[in-house]
């Protein structure tokens, strides 16, 4: 998964004043921006240097107008300009080939590049007619779409060709062979109001506002200006014979603005105005996946505007979104959030900062995002701001390393292999957490975690020849899948983890094709091919494995499936191994293990589209387990050390539901789906926590969320910050209800001394006996046991919905209110607004997200809007949940003023960040109006500075002589001399009982 970290990059671009940048598009290692007048070519690799800049004459811009879109070629050749007067310049782009010399060394891939204009066409457009969309592009042709609903094919060569219509063939009488007719789809938040709509194609010549293409797919995805979105099949040969171009069906939204999609996940992203981005599956018949929004952090659009760019990553696991008023977020596909400009409050406190120009200290793109893009490994993420478009800034991305064994370290790559192999592309730690194996782009290179040295081939020339496209470790042996580039064919190296030398290969098996998964667990390794072929290979190792001896490796294949299915390729398949009490492994002195039973015979395998399911090697039958699953992780017979505390599970997953805990079965199918206890509703990483392994010892599963730092810098600094969940709970529970008493027993004994254990137990408290919660919640709440009512609550959402839930923590708000405790309001009030929220937006698809603790809860007040009209709006427009949480504190503001309880206002307005100065804007009813200044200053002096000074009589001393020292605040010395005869009271007071606590 990505994370960012760092401080984002700045690469200037001088658009001549310009306020916008016209396209951003990231090929290989080169980064091309498109200025109005100028285009700029940038290295987008390891180093950041200008290849090549190209500037408009004055001529030129005034007989064709500024450069208005923009669209790069697959190969890099050739970018296509089309101008605001409709001209359309062809620039080919051409490399020297001469490698740049960067810190006295030459880094390939790296050279001076020049832009040349070669063509210059005017477009053939109709009368009135206009270009309003972006372009697209395949190989031989680029497409645009055109203000009355049209499309138009251009070649490389400006070759223009007739333009024709999206749409039914009733609506395509002149060309009926060049579409079928289309299907209507209505998402099921839209399909109340949309039954009697008719295809969008029929309603008028609407203009084309974005077109998106996948080459992959043979997808062309048009969105109109009426916010209707028509999915197109492409044919074989491309868009350059558009009459292959066929709408398949029609998506209809109220508030689509731009579109974006994974081609590998099949995934069609969906900006909308209201600031949220929708998901749909291509491959389920456009079938809604999920929403994902800031508003779970208290954002709503009012704050980052409508949705204006998507981009996703190259294997599509995550997707970038910018907003057209302020800010940037990443997302992984089940709606964690990984990164955010947008400046978060802490924990305490529940408003969104105001972005404030004479700030020293910025937060990035807090002007708006008007273009972004990944580069092609996703280690960089560029983007232009709205509003600030003479620079892009690049933000740096790291991407985990999924492997247990791994200690919290940060580990510098040997910068001599690094430089002339960037970019990182594997990183596999060794089952003994001993080794690191890393590769780039050609060789690898291990780091002995011990002794902290880099080992790596000694002849370069060996090291060049080997292309590394996957890794694994087996004992003290690393597999390397190496891409024979002469013969286009893939192979198995098997290199001791003491010596990186052809010299010392231990074995080299020839593949039949590239593998798309691999997989090891013992002496057997599985490999994968495309569409779904399974090989399992068997290893015995004769002989010591060290450099003294000689040993040898045989490799024999012991099982092969060919399974025709479907169903999605897969992307992670993890052999299950056998839970038979014979099963003991022995371990060798090579380093690899023995096991006397039979060979694994089930695997997990994870598709796609996120389906889990075990395979049954044996027969070849393969049983669904759940789908929208992200990562999983087999624990069953995995950690066998002194004092794990997973023994009991058989793997975890992750996904939008959560984590997810599979326990063994001990029916007469030990992998029936079930019999097993899947989703456990208490088990919950906030979702700007990513899950990345386990702690067997801990009970605990790690993860990573992403923390800001500030400095004098003009940004924040990205840093990854570690997180933890507890799965204790989970299994304590588990035990329990299968009467395993003294298994349970012993668990706890283990777990006792854990930092997570007494959390544990309250939510075991909670789980495991089934007590009526809001009795228990009404007894603390009778007894005013306020914060341990609190606790209740977030249990009561969880159980008994989050109506009940409301209803209770608004009783208890106004009650802590009126006890004064203000901290406390403040969580209820964060609580309320995000249940609130989540149950006015709960869908009939179990799209319902709960409650998280209660620190994590962020609020955002309802009248800090982007305009003086907003502000001005009633109570009466606001949500329900809103209107009621505002209402009580309003009312309590109103009392404390009116009772001039000043000590008691600040901690109110502290505790639950409530917005005083707005509301005395509003305030019409004079609970806070005083007679005269005179009487303010009084009132001041006896409600809040006596308070201040009574603690520390040496600060009234300098606050006293400051006031006396200078003539102009000779008028407060009646105040001065009160203050003196009451801190002289609270003083002889202080020498009579001691001092103050």
């Amino acid at each position: 998964m990505y994370l960012a970290y760092g401080w984002p990059q700045s690469i200037p671009l001088d658009p001549d004043d310009s306020d916008r940048v016209v396209l951003l598009r990231v090929l290989g290692r080169l980064l091309l921006a498109v200025c109005p007048a100028s285009l700029h070519l940038w290295s987008a690799a390891q180093h950041r240097v200008r290849l090549a800049r190209f500037d408009r004459s004055p001529d030129s811009l005034a007989a064709h107008g500024q450069n208005a879109h923009a669209v790069w070629s697959p190969d890099a050749k050739t970018v296509a300009v089309l101008t605001s007067s409709f001209y359309l310049h062809i620039y080919r782009v051409q490399l020297s080939g001469k490698p740049l010399i960067v810190g006295g060394k030459q880094l390939p891939g790296l050279c001076l590049a020049s832009i040349s204009l070669i063509i210059t066409e005017k477009v053939p457009l109709a009368n009135g007619v206009a270009i309003t969309s972006n372009f697209v592009c395949d190989s031989k042709s680029m497409l645009l779409g055109l203000s009355n609903g049209h499309v138009q094919v251009v070649s490389w060569n400006a070759e223009f060709s007739d333009s024709f219509k999206l749409g039914c063939s009733v609506c395509s009488s002149e060309k009926p062979t060049a579409v079928v007719d289309a299907l209507v789809f209505d998402p099921p938040s839209l399909r109340e109001n949309s039954n009697a709509r008719p295809a969008p194609c029929c309603t008028g010549n609407s203009s084309i506002v974005h077109v998106e293409l996948s080459v992959k797919l043979r997808l062309l995805v048009a969105l109109y200006s009426g916010c209707h979105i028509a999915l197109c099949t492409v044919g074989k040969k491309g868009l350059k014979q558009p009459g292959s171009i066929r709408v398949e069906r029609w998506l209809n939204t109220d508030d689509a603005m731009c579109t974006s999609v994974a081609s590998e996940q099949q995934i069609l992203a969906v900006g909308c105005s209201r600031g949220v981005v929708e998901l749909y599956d291509l491959a389920e018949n456009m079938r809604h996946i999920r929403t994902i929004s800031l508003y779970d952090w208290g954002y709503s659009v009012e704050d980052t505007g409508p949705v204006a760019c998507i981009s996703w990553t190259p294997d599509n696991c995550a997707f970038a979104v910018g907003w057209k008023i302020r800010g940037l977020t990443v997302w992984s596909v089940s709606g964690c959030r990984l990164m955010c400009t947008i400046r978060q409050t802490g924990s305490n406190s529940a408003s969104s900062p105001m972005v404030k120009p004479s700030a020293l200290k910025f937060e990035p793109l807090m002007g708006g995002t008007s273009h972004i893009q990944w580069d092609d490994n996703g280690y960089k993420l560029f983007a232009v701001e709205e509003s600030l478009s003479e620079r892009v800034l690049a933000f740096s991305f790291a991407k985990c390393c999924l492997n247990r064994g791994l200690s919290g370290t940060t580990y510098s790559h040997q910068v001599s292999y690094i430089s002339q192999n960037w970019p990182v592309l594997h990183v596999v730690a060794s089952n003994d957490g001993m080794y690191l194996a890393v590769a780039g782009s050609h060789g690898l290179v291990l780091y002995d975690l011990r002794n902290k040295r880099w080992r790596f081939f000694g002849d370069v020339t060996q090291e060049q020849k080997i292309q590394c496209k996957g890794l694994l470790w087996l004992g003290k042996i690393v597999i390397v899948c190496n891409y024979v580039e002469s013969s286009n064919t893939y192979e198995l190296l098997f290199f001791p983890r003491y010596h990186l030398d052809y010299s010392s290969l231990l074995y080299r098996k020839p593949l039949l094709g590239r593998p798309i998964v691999m997989d090891v667990f013992q002496d057997y390794i599985l490999v994968t091919y495309s569409p779904f072929d399974v090989h399992i290979f068997h290893v015995v190792i004769l002989g010591e494995l060290s450099p003294a001896s000689n040993p040898v490796l045989q490799l024999s294949t012991v099982r092969e499936l060919s399974i025709m299915s479907p169903k999605s390729p897969p992307v992670s398949m993890r052999f299950i191994p056998e839970q038979h009490d014979k099963g003991v492994l022995k371990q060798d002195t090579n380093g690899s293990s023995g096991l006397s039973s039979e060979q694994p015979s089930r695997c997990l395998i994870l598709r796609t589209n996120g389906e889990l399911s075990v395979l049954d090697m044996d027969d070849g039958h393969e049983h669904t387990l759940t789908n929208s699953v992200e990562l999983f992780w087999v624990t069953c017979s995995q950690f066998e050390e002194k004092g794990s505390l997973i023994k009991e599970v058989s793997w975890l997953d992750y996904g939008h539901r959560g984590m997810q805990v599979w326990y063994p079965s001990h029916g007469a199918d030990p992998f029936k789906q079930e019999d097993f206890l899947q989703l456990d509703p208490e088990l919950e990483f906030d979702r700007e926590v990513y899950p990345l392994g386990l702690l067997p010892n801990v009970g605990v599963v790690v993860g990573v969320s992403q923390r800001m730092s500030f400095s004098t810098a003009e940004f924040p600094c990205f840093e990854p910050s570690p997180q933890a969940q507890t799965i204790l709970h989970c299994l304590l529970r588990h035990l329990l209800q299968r009467d395993k008493i003294e298994e349970a027993l012993r668990l706890a004994n283990l777990s006792a001394e854990k930092p997570h254990f007494s959390h544990c137990l309250e939510w075991l408290l909670f789980t495991v006996f089934d007590a009526d919660i809001s009795r228990m919640f009404e007894e603390c709440f009778q007894r005013r046991w306020y914060r341990t009512a609190a606790c209740y609550i977030l249990v009561i959402a969880k159980l008994e919905g989050p109506a009940v839930s409301q209803y209770c923590a608004l009783r208890l708000l106004q009650a802590t209110l009126d006890e004064s405790l203000y901290e406390l309001a403040g969580e209820l009030v964060r609580f309320l607004l995000r249940s609130g929220r989540d149950f006015e937006n709960a869908t009939s698809d179990s799209e319902k997200l709960s409650p998280r603790f209660l620190g994590y809860f962020l609020f955002r007040s309802p009248y800090k809007r982007q305009s003086s009209d907003l502000k001005s709006n009633s109570m009466k427009e606001l949500s329900p949940h809103i209107a009621s949480v505002m209402n009580i504190l309003e009312s309590h503001a109103s009392y404390l003023m009116s009772g001039k309880e000043l000590s008691k206002l600040v901690a109110f307005v502290k505790g639950t960040q409530f917005d005083l100065v707005e509301y005395l804007q509003r305030e019409r009813l004079g609970s806070a109006r005083l007679e005269n200044f005179a009487s303010a200053l009084e009132l001041i002096g006896q409600k809040v500075l006596v308070d201040l000074f009574r603690h520390d009589l040496r600060l009234w001393k300098a606050y006293s002589i400051t006031l006396q020292s200078h003539d102009v605040f000779r008028e407060y010395l009646d105040l001065l001399n009160m203050l003196e005869e009451q801190l002289s009271s609270v003083s002889d007071l202080t020498l009579q009982n001691g001092p103050l606590s």
